[in-house]
């Protein structure tokens, strides 16, 4: 029986989606829940789930609550969870709470819990009703959804362009195509991925960092310090070139380099001195099997990946299918037809061979322009 929903039930669990949306920076590798309890036309107690180890939502809103959250109806923003990992089962928090109904946006793709959640409520005699506002929910949490239901994780390339699609000078000046407002908004992009990707030639040529660099105030819902996580960076490098020295190895933060099964052994141990992590994978073609790494980085609790390299990378991340939206920022300037192309796509020769996207979004950010895109399926 599908369930129906009313003006208060659609205003508290817009309510519990906004508190949610405050772990879109911290939460990694977890979900970004919120939940609201709300008791005779009365928000009674509500609450998010800041970071892993630290309460869940539903937990921080029942201790907030306390004795009102007897009778209670909580909107939660995900199903509440039903097995124990680093914190105690939220469903049973709410069961011994004296909760009386549980709305939820969306069951938990997690098969660890996967329904289980919903029905131990059931059980207990509360009543459930799940669907509110799922499609906002599940736009909370791409990365943790595609992990938990296809074992990789989402993927989102981010290049920049000017209006007549190129990255860089011929001679690989590229200092800044866009402007400082994008520029701030790619950090937000970086704060929000598990981990950003990028290839040995881009480390080799540019030195980069790789990290997020924006002040605790600048990053909504970041309480302190504390709270500020750092994403994985992540390098494929088929043969170690990567040098000890390089400034990603010299910052706070994990670094994962990606090889090939044949590179010097040597080499790894010297990554692995100055603090990296170093993958063999297989390789496909002279180069690492992107399916492989999607797989690798899953299993690590990577959600969101952000690919941030030169042409080369990101062209071969589109031929293999591996991107899910295709962030570019395009500066209102021309840069001609010497300078360095977007992407690199050998192999396209007919119209019919075109990598095909849709938009899904467009937006000013200070002089530059957003574009986010999404590859249609192929035939």
């Amino acid at each position: 029986m599908t369930a129906v929903f009313n003006d208060d039930d659609h205003r508290y669990m817009a309510r519990a989606l906004r508190l949610a949306e405050r772990g879109l920076y911290t939460t990694d590798p977890n979900p970004r829940v919120g939940c609201v309890l709300v008791r005779d036309g009365r928000v009674v107690g509500e609450g998010w789930h800041r970071k892993t180890g630290e309460p869940h939502a539903e937990r921080i809103a029942l201790a907030a609550a306390g004795d009102a959250a007897r009778g209670a109806t909580a909107y939660v923003t995900l199903e509440p969870c039903s097995h124990h990992g680093r914190t105690p089962p939220c469903a049973d928090g709410l069961i011994e709470a004296g909760v009386a109904r549980v709305v939820a946006a969306m069951t938990d793709p997690n098969p660890q819990v996967a329904g289980d959640g919903l029905q131990r409520l059931r059980d207990a005699g509360i009543s459930v009703d799940v669907g509110l506002l799922k499609a906002d929910a599940m736009a909370l949490n791409p990365g943790f959804v595609k992990r938990m239901t296809s074992g990789v994780p989402l993927v989102r390339c981010k290049l920049a362009m000017s209006l007549d699609g190129r990255t860089a000078m011929a001679s690989g000046e590229s200092k800044w195509i866009t402007g400082e407002d994008a520029r701030r908004d790619v950090q937000l992009l970086r704060a929000r991925s598990s981990a950003v990707l990028t290839g040995v030639l881009t480390v080799m040529a540019d030195d980069p960092s790789m990290n997020v660099r924006l002040p605790v105030a600048d990053l909504p819902g970041v309480e302190s310090e504390a709270y500020l996580r750092q994403p994985l960076r992540v390098v494929l490098d088929t043969r170690l070139r990567t040098l000890p020295r390089a400034r990603l190895l010299q910052l706070a933060g994990d670094v994962l380099i990606v090889c090939g099964q044949g590179a010097s052994q040597d080499s790894e141990d010297e990554l692995r001195a100055a603090g990296a992590d170093v993958l063999r994978l297989p390789q496909l073609g002279g180069r690492i099997d992107l399916t492989a790494l999607l797989k690798a980085l899953a299993q690590r609790g990577i959600n969101e990946l952000l690919i941030e390299s030169g042409a080369t990378l990101a062209g071969s991340a589109l031929s293999a299918g591996i991107v899910d939206e295709l962030i570019v920022y395009m500066a209102p300037h021309l840069m001609g037809d010497a300078a360095r192309g977007l992407v690199h796509l050998p192999g396209i020769e007919r119209m019919a061979q075109r990598v095909a996207l849709e938009f899904a979004d467009v937006r000013r950010v200070g002089a530059d322009l957003r574009l986010t895109l999404r590859p249609l399926a192929r035939d």
